[in-house]
């Protein structure tokens, strides 16, 4: 039997990941800085879709990171007037 079962109380939230994220966003800038942007792309959007349902306030941070650096992306390019 767990303890919240057997208490009656819930079982308290897990602990934020908020430090786990901030060490991957500085990862994927320094991954994307040492020449390979486009993979950063490919994690950062695997972590926006990881936050999409759960976690907003992280989906936005990883969504930024990812359209700031898919602007670097070796196909991107500025749209011509």
């Amino acid at each position: 039997m767990s303890d919240a079962a057997a208490t009656g109380r819930p079982t308290p939230a897990a602990p934020s990941i908020a430090p786990l994220d901030e060490i991957l966003l500085a990862s994927l800038a320094a991954l994307a800085a040492a020449g390979e942007v486009e993979e950063a792309c490919r994690l950062a959007g695997r972590a926006c879709a990881v936050h999409r349902t759960t976690d907003p306030a992280a989906w936005n941070r990883y969504n930024v990171l990812l359209h700031r650096l898919a602007r670097k992306a070796v196909g991107a390019h500025s749209p011509s007037t």
